[in-house]
Parts: C-alpha cells; structure tokens; sequence
C-alpha cells in the first residue's frame, strides 16, 4: 500500500487519502482480509488515461492477470467514480466506502 500511496501522490499531487482499513474479502473463497482505503484527487487527465495509470500502480506492485482469478490480490487499485460518474455503483454502497467518503468529506460521525 505505501508504494501505491506513493506513486499516486507522484501522479495526482492534490490526492487525499482516508485511513486505512481492514475488511473481510467479497466474494472469494480465501478469507484473507484486504487493506482497504480510498483516495480522492483532482485531475485533468481524461478516464481512459486515469485507468491506464492505477493499472501501471497495480503491475509495478507485481499484480498479474492471472492474479485474480488464483485469487491472488496483491493490489486492486478501483476507480470508484470520475467526476460526477459513479462507475462502480455496487461498492459505493459497502460500508468502509462510505466511511471513507465521510472522512474524505470531513464528516464527524464516522
């Protein structure tokens, strides 16, 4: 996580992050828990170019693509939503995401 944390510093310098959370994996068979956080960042970069960026983070990390399907999940960088377009609805609605968009809002009752 930190060097991910670093890297999108180095890319999007105005990148803010929530605190890091421990949650229990969805829908995998190996119960290992992920680290979880969510960032929040400006940028002038167009999607297509923001996706390719969050998937240079994930292989330099060593994730593969076969990774995922071994369930092997060094690093899964999700693009939740850009600009006002929510492109992952379903995990908008779990709860450390909604936390961490409370903290990144600057809500009290976390």
């Amino acid at each position: 996580m930190s060097l991910a944390r670093k890297r999108l510093i180095e890319l999007f310098p105005s990148i803010r992050f929530s605190v890091e959370l421990q949650t229990e994996p969805f829908g995998l068979y190996n119960p290992t828990p992920f680290s979880n956080q969510l960032a929040q960042f400006a940028t002038q970069e167009d999607l297509s170019t923001v996706i390719h960026f969050l998937k240079g983070i994930e292989q330099e990390t060593g994730r593969k693509p076969e990774d995922k399907a071994e369930e092997k999940i060094k690093l899964d960088i999700d693009l939740l939503m850009y600009d006002d377009a929510v492109l992952k609805p379903d995990d908008m609605k779990r709860a450390y995401v909604i936390d961490g968009l409370r903290q990144l809002r600057g809500d009290r009752l976390l």
